[in-house]
């Protein structure tokens, strides 16, 4: 299945893109393009443990199921203050 994953602040700037379309197997979830991610952007390790995910802009666990098309965002932690 094809997805496009969103990449955003840090994550963006570490992986030097903010879209990135993903080939994955069939029943793969979020938390597999995550870790698909880092096979072609390895600078993202540090922040993949806390991101949030979100599937067709819902935000969602790692371990909810893909379909062919979604998108799913990888939302680093917001600090500030």
């Amino acid at each position: 299945m094809r997805v496009r994953v969103l990449l955003f602040a840090i994550l963006r700037d570490a992986a030097g893109a903010g879209e990135v379309r993903l080939e994955l197997p069939d029943r793969a979830t979020a938390g597999t393009a995550g870790e698909a991610l880092l096979e072609r952007f390895p600078a993202l390790r540090p922040y993949l443990s806390r991101v949030a995910y979100a599937v067709n802009r819902t935000y969602c666990p790692a371990q909810t199921e893909l379909h062919n098309g979604d998108e799913v965002a990888l939302i680093p932690p917001v600090s500030g203050g």
